[in-house]
């Protein structure tokens, strides 16, 4: 019996977020029976602004929104950086399971696995004022709430596992960490 093609879906997920989880549900209401591998990107970087999770933290943030979401075929895989653009769709070949379709937004990453014979498709930017992982890192930051951005499973596993603190530790000078009078 031959699997389902899947399909792969790269981006650092920090954190994971409501956006993350609509391109998902649009992949997979395209393509019910694919599996998607999510590809957790600069898995080697944690602890910085940018940055602010481990590789394995947010494989379990991916993990409990899927489940809550029921959303089964789902593959969380941890990709660490090579910085060598011209390398990078071989190395993933090397690195996943076989693909047949590529999902982003990102310019390089669609020429790239263009280049590469890949079919790629865009996966939209859904709410982007909102749900921007830059933004919702600063409002963990601060202690607004952010349980309008993310799902419910991760702003549970943010709050058991210290989120605000850590970000509020990582924070640029700049930011005020300070509650919003009006959050």
């Amino acid at each position: 019996m031959t699997a389902a093609p899947r399909g792969l879906f790269v981006g650092r997920f920090q954190p994971f977020h409501r956006g993350h989880l609509e391109v998902l549900r649009r992949i997979r209401a395209k393509r019910p029976r694919s599996p998607i591998v999510l590809g957790i990107g600069s898995a080697q970087e944690s602890y910085t602004w940018q940055n602010p999770f481990t590789a394995g933290e947010r494989f379990e943030m991916i993990e409990a929104a899927v489940a809550e979401a029921r959303m089964p075929g789902i593959l969380p895989v941890p990709i660490p950086d090579i910085q060598r653009h011209a390398l990078w769709v071989r190395y993933l070949e090397g690195l996943l399971p076989p693909v047949r379709w590529v999902y982003t937004n990102n310019p390089l990453t669609r020429s790239l696995f263009e280049e590469a014979g890949y079919a790629v498709e865009s996966t939209g930017l859904l709410q982007r004022a909102t749900w921007i992982g830059e933004g919702i890192r600063a409002s963990l930051a601060r202690g607004d709430p952010v349980a309008d951005r993310v799902p419910p499973a991760v702003a549970s596993w943010l709050a058991r596992h210290g989120g605000p603190a850590r970000l509020r530790l990582l924070a640029p000078p700049a930011l005020e960490t300070r509650r919003s009078p009006d959050a």
